[in-house]
């Protein structure tokens, strides 16, 4: 059964005809690697922003430990210069769990408004993992962003197959996102080597993107 969803929260500024893109995650540490995704995806898609959707937690996961809400966005907010990237964690307010109920609540909140998830090429390996994902496909296009040793992965992968058919070439991505009929579109530019989970490992948290004071 679905949730049901609150009908208020706290949402970024937005307005009908913008383009905005989406991008998910627990942000368990955010680095240079997210916004290097972003400003690749503002700069290839022709955004009017980037919403940094800071998950309660991923259901893919193992959460236990997962640092509070409050100081993951303290700590995405403080190493993001950038006024087009803007940093929320609405879902929370909502009580959404799924990304699929996350994008059908923008959607009836901001009609209008295009949206489009950006994700890494190392999420679209498991893409076909997340609840109603061709479901998710039917709402909005969907932007990969290259990531090392993801490439093949990725584009072998079961969503990958699946959305083949929907993709559009790089050079035409920004009228993609803005037709009626969602895309896919794969996105290549500078990649960086940096990951969450390596980072948590090599004992780097939260702590070290926080600004001093």
């Amino acid at each position: 059964m679905r949730p049901r969803l609150n009908g208020f929260a706290h949402l970024p500024p937005s307005a009908p005809g913008m383009v905005i893109g989406l991008f998910g995650g627990t942000f368990n540490p955010p680095h240079m690697g997210h916004a290097g995704a972003s400003l690749i995806a503002l700069r290839r898609l022709g955004l009017d922003s980037v919403w940094w959707v800071v998950t309660p937690g991923n259901p893919l996961k193992e959460n236990s430990g997962l640092p509070s809400l409050a100081m993951r966005m303290a700590s995405a907010r403080a190493m993001i210069p950038d006024p087009r990237i803007v940093i929320t964690g609405f879902e929370a307010e909502i009580g959404a769990r799924y990304t699929f109920d996350t994008i059908s609540y923008l959607r009836r909140r901001c009609p209008g408004v295009r949206f489009v998830w950006i994700m890494g090429a190392d999420n679209l390996a498991s893409f076909h993992r997340w609840q109603h994902w061709k479901e998710i496909a039917d709402l909005v296009s969907i932007a990969v962003v290259d990531r090392p040793g993801s490439t093949l992965k990725a584009t072998h992968s079961t969503a990958g197959h699946w959305l083949r058919p929907r993709r559009v070439q790089e050079f035409a991505a920004r009228a993609g996102v803005r037709s009626e009929r969602p895309c896919f579109v794969f996105l290549h530019g500078p990649r960086s080597e940096l990951s969450s989970t390596a980072l948590r490992s090599a004992g780097h948290g939260l702590a070290t993107f926080q600004t001093p004071g």
